[in-house]
């Protein structure tokens, strides 16, 4: 599989055959999976949408992230994906995840190339993601919406899928100590259901 996410049109002929084949299906996944002790019970998950978007330039194939705001009530500051909740007039995730990336990151349905999806993975603040696997066309296209996103930028293909680049770490949360997985790329940090959803895709 690193070898063809390598080269752009292996990838978007490959990737795709593998979805439909099962290989990258699978449970759920979920923030407590690293304490499983610690899940609670009976909780209504919120349905959810990102996107793992890819890009290939000069630089070589990337993946896009964002810096969320820090005046936003969910996840302020953290590092993530393009994406949202469901709303009422979202006819499908696919159509929440399209219309999240464009609100976030001016990111054009006719400039993304959806190639399938990972498990969903519940999080610990109570949402249930699907996440979306998609090439785009343009990095440098791209611009935030400083309401919600202050920051996007890109980690290389090959550093997000070299295991030695991912760390566990530990903190506590809602009077618990909790385990999660980080990787650290320069100055960012990237952790909880974000880095859970890049070790699910590498």
């Amino acid at each position: 599989m690193k070898d063809f996410l390598k080269n752009e049109t292996l990838l978007i002929q490959e990737l795709p055959l593998i979805f439909c084949s099962g290989e990258a299906s699978g449970k759920k996944s979920s923030d407590f999976d690293l304490s499983l002790g610690q899940s609670p019970k009976n909780i209504e998950f919120q349905p959810a949408s990102v996107l793992v978007p890819i890009t290939f330039d000069t630089d070589g194939p990337g993946v896009v992230f964002i810096k969320r705001a820090t005046t936003l009530k969910d996840h302020p500051g953290q590092i993530g994906f393009p994406g949202g909740k469901v709303e009422r007039g979202d006819s499908s995730q696919l159509e929440t995840v399209i219309r999240e990336c464009y609100e976030e990151i001016y990111l054009k349905k006719e400039d993304t190339n959806v190639l399938g999806t990972l498990p969903q993975h519940n999080t610990v603040t109570g949402y249930s993601i699907t996440p979306f696997v998609g090439v785009i066309k343009s990095f440098e296209k791209l611009k935030p919406d400083l309401s919600e996103v202050v920051e996007i930028f890109k980690v290389p293909l090959d550093f997000l899928l070299t295991k030695d680049n991912m760390r566990v770490h530990f903190r506590s949360f809602d009077g618990d100590d909790r385990s999660y997985f980080v990787i650290a790329y320069g100055p960012y940090y990237i952790w909880g259901a974000t880095a859970r959803i890049v070790k699910t895709f590498s």
